[in-house]
């Protein structure tokens, strides 16, 4: 479990972390253990962060061992491979005894194989057993995120005896506000808080006042619902059950902000059409950050070669009417920024379980209303610069135009996540850039054609 931040005055802490830094710059060990023994680990991994190995190596081997885990697991995953790989063989089982399981597990997916076989057999059989079937879960799952350091009591012990035991098992587990009642074979029983033991009668079962069928998530399951379901119930964690129904760990509520902000992170990626990125945007390589963001560009070219083709298919229209050209950058973006903000919305709400497929009819029907008064609004702002460009005519165009394609983006961005997510594909893949792409088109297409036909007709009455 993670230490208490540091309790001192904030100026004595900024001092601590200008000196610590100061330390870290020269590689002056001893300056560095008496700094860091100040800060909390958290700190002193986000000061290190930028070292290089060797640096990491020698001042990370001055702290005491259970210092220097604790301050590794805060440590970005590229930052522990490099470290890693700068460890003997006894140093590595060594750090892995002292991290937490669910840390001991997310580095050993990083290592290669020489690396595991290197170390495994310096490490107690059960350690090993564990480290392997915390990593066999694929990355995605709650099953990647959990911890098997919690706390277990059986029912028929009374609450004074179950507060004994978790006296003794509290310097190792994750946490023992919340310990699970299982029986012998390890099945879910119930769960009983810290709390409850403390307030009850020092002589009555644990059986008597356990909470019965308590919520628990897969260990197969998508790992974002062990984040969604904490946050729900504002649980400090979650137990997690196996195929076979037995208790194989737990989420606790500071792993589901991790899982949380990946997320999130993800979200905002796809919403940009930039593809996952393993590390940290500061480390990311030049080479890296060029093949997450080619393909999705080079797509959304292809894509915008309609807009073009449907210019040119116009270009009569165009030479006849110049003053067109000078809204349509202005009807296009407002286009594609109603789609945007709409798809924004749709996007986070079905992610967070506010919103669900069988909404789709209501939420349509919502969306064309607002749609249309935005459209409303923006055609009477424009057409007043329409008339003032080109006339009457050409503020009608401009008008009718922003009145449609306000309509059609903002439908469209709420659409295509509920379509995506219909089809099993993650909703933010419903990007900004995509969005745009698809409004773009309907734009220029909505304009040119209500161009052409009203001021063709005009010109044909005159």
């Amino acid at each position: 479990m993670a230490s208490q931040p540091s309790r001192g005055s904030p100026m004595n802490r900024t001092q601590t972390l200008v000196a610590l830094r100061a330390a870290i710059a020269v590689a002056d060990a001893d300056r560095f253990a008496l700094a860091a023994a100040a800060v909390h680990p958290a700190d002193v991994a986000g000061a290190l962060a930028q070292s290089a190995p060797e640096v990491l190596y020698a001042l990370l081997g001055v702290l005491p061992l259970r210092v220097r885990a604790e301050t590794f697991g805060y440590l970005e995953p590229d930052v522990q491979h490099r470290l890693a790989e700068q460890l003997s063989r006894g140093e590595l089982a060594e750090l892995f005894v002292n991290l937490s399981p669910d840390e001991r597990a997310d580095l050993f997916n990083q290592l290669h194989d020489a690396q595991r076989e290197s170390f495994l057999p310096a490490l107690a059989q059960a350690e090993r057993e564990d480290i392997r079937a915390l990593a066999r879960y694929p990355e995605d799952t709650v099953g990647a995120v959990m911890t098997s350091d919690y706390a277990t009591v059986p029912a028929e012990v009374t609450a004074a005896e179950a507060i004994a035991h978790l006296r003794n098992v509290a310097p190792d587990k994750e946490t023992i506000y919340e310990a699970y009642v299982v029986d012998a074979g390890r099945s879910l029983l119930g769960s009983v808080s810290l709390k409850d033991l403390v307030i009850s009668p020092p002589e009555a079962a644990v059986a008597r006042f356990m909470q019965r069928d308590p919520l628990f998530v897969r260990a197969d399951a998508p790992r974002g619902e062990a984040a969604r379901v904490i946050a729900k119930y504002d649980l400090l964690a979650i137990p997690v059950l196996g195929t076979d129904d037995k208790l194989v760990g737990i989420v606790t509520y500071d792993d589901a902000m991790d899982v949380a902000e990946a997320e999130a992170t993800d979200d905002f990626r796809k919403v940009g059409a930039v593809e996952h990125l393993p590390l940290k945007l500061r480390n990311a390589t030049i080479g890296l950050l060029y093949r997450r963001r080619v393909f999705w560009l080079v797509v959304l070219v292809f894509g915008n070669l309609v807009s073009g083709a449907t210019i040119a298919y116009f270009e009569d229209t165009i030479a006849a009417h110049l003053a067109l050209i000078f809204f349509l950058p202005l009807l296009i973006a407002s286009s594609g920024n109603a789609g945007s903000q709409s798809a924004t919305l749709m996007v986070r709400a079905l992610a967070t379980g506010d919103v669900v497929l069988r909404d789709w009819g209501g939420l349509l029907l919502r969306e064309l209303a607002v749609s249309i008064m935005l459209g409303v609004t923006m055609a009477l702002v424009v057409s007043a610069i329409g008339f003032w460009r080109g006339g009457l005519r050409i503020a009608l165009v401009v008008a009718l135009t922003m009145l449609v394609v306000v309509i059609a983006g903002s439908l469209v961005g709420m659409a295509l996540p509920f379509i995506l997510d219909r089809f099993k594909i993650d909703p933010a893949a419903s990007s900004a850039p995509l969005i745009t792409s698809i409004a773009d088109a309907i734009g220029v297409i909505v304009y040119f054609a209500l161009a052409t036909a009203i001021l063709g007709l005009s010109h044909a009455l005159e």
